[in-house]
């Protein structure tokens, strides 16, 4: 009996090896949605730009668009921040979702970099984001023209995950 205790850490040890050997083959970008296929949460939130006009998920029904989840204390928003504007220039519409954070460092933030938003709300005590299942900015939802989330992209939108990812779902 006594030679059997000897065994138990190797055991032990390799349960635990099974157990980071599955979890390493996990994509941590790749985080699921309960979203997808699901009519985009209902909100009513501020303006950023205009904080007396509310602005409602039904203002976007009829034409498919990006939401996109940003904050001016997430350095990966600063580096997506460009293509977001070249996005727009291409004509593809993207709300901006004000995430936790400062008005004033946000309007400052769109004025010295510029604004790639058709508008931006605020959701500055994050329980839209919570509805969403926001884990962190930025986040890129594509929602369809009936307001059905179609996909969800955790971290920075790019040349490559635009024309791979989003921009088929966008058709």
């Amino acid at each position: 009996m006594n030679r059997l205790k000897l065994f138990i850490p190797l055991i032990v040890f390799a349960v635990l090896a099974v157990f980071l050997g599955v979890g390493l083959k996990n994509d941590p970008s790749e985080l699921p949605s309960a979203l997808i296929g699901k009519p985009l949460p209902e909100f009513s939130l501020p303006n950023l730009l205009n904080k007396s006009q509310m602005v409602s998920d039904k203002d976007f029904h009829g034409k498919p668009y990006l939401l996109n989840v940003w904050a001016t204390w997430c350095p990966s928003c600063r580096s997506e921040h460009p293509f977001l504007l070249e996005l727009k220039k291409r004509g593809i519409t993207i709300v901006g979702v004000d995430y936790k954070d400062e008005d004033a460092a946000a309007k400052e933030w769109l004025n010295a970099l510029g604004d790639p938003y058709a508008v931006n709300i605020v959701d500055a005590d994050g329980k839209f984001g919570l509805d969403l299942g926001v884990y962190g900015a930025p986040e890129t939802y594509v929602v369809d023209s009936k307001g059905i989330v179609q996909y969800r992209h955790v971290g920075v939108v790019d040349e490559q995950v635009w024309q791979q990812i989003l921009a088929p779902l966008m058709q």
